[in-house]
């Protein structure tokens, strides 16, 4: 089974749904075998490298008042926790652009260690509130996944698999990919969102039995 996980690093609930969407797999564990992609998604592609304060960029974005986004990272924090990701909302001020993040984990794919590099970034933004766009911590996470930190810098300093990632994502967008997590099965079957465990499990067992 192919799943592509299409998400972005500054996306909260891609952060929920992975580690819910692998509960799921450990689950069905010896009833299918799936290989995960993760294909690039960026929700806010012309954030400068500065980045934007979050309150304000959600009231920007989403008119979102301060009550309301407070509301919501508690929704979060405690999504977050049932499936064993921890985020810490009083490290995490402002959003960032992401584009070098992926350039990096299109090139961990090569590498074998895709996975791990997600997890190692989801982690630097979300736990340790740190800048996703900065080459330092790219290369950290890097390191932290295993990959080879001095090729990690020359990837990001190169500007490497640019044009790969631009074309996976007009690619996703142009099939009509506008909200991340979206994961796709088999290039056929869209499940929206971070979903919870169970549902997962059930859409994957079903994918499963149609064949």
């Amino acid at each position: 089974m192919k799943i592509d996980f299409v998400s972005d690093i500054s996306c909260p609930w891609c952060a929920i749904g992975l580690n819910s969407l692998e509960q799921a797999l450990a689950r069905l564990d010896g009833e299918l075998s799936a290989e995960l992609h993760f294909q690039p998604f960026e929700l806010n592609p012309h954030m400068p490298a500065e980045g934007q304060d979050i309150q304000e960029h959600l009231a920007e974005k989403y008119g979102a008042t301060p009550e309301q986004s407070e509301r919501n990272r508690e929704a979060i924090r405690a999504r977050g926790e049932a499936v064993g990701f921890h985020f810490r909302m009083d490290k995490r001020s402002r959003i960032y652009n992401t584009f070098d993040a992926h350039r990096l984990l299109h090139w961990a794919a090569l590498e074998g260690r895709q996975r791990e590099l997600k997890h190692a970034l989801f982690r630097a933004y979300f736990t340790e509130g740190e800048n996703p766009g900065d080459t330092e911590v790219l290369v950290r996470a890097a390191e932290a996944a295993g990959l080879d930190g001095q090729r990690a810098r020359e990837v990001l300093v190169s500007g490497a698999y640019a044009d790969e990632v631009r074309s996976a994502e007009r690619h996703y967008l142009d099939h009509g990919i506008h909200s991340v997590p979206a994961v796709i099965v088999n290039d056929r079957h869209l499940i929206q969102g971070g979903q919870p465990s169970e549902v997962f499990e059930r859409a994957l067992r079903q994918i499963a039995a149609e064949g």
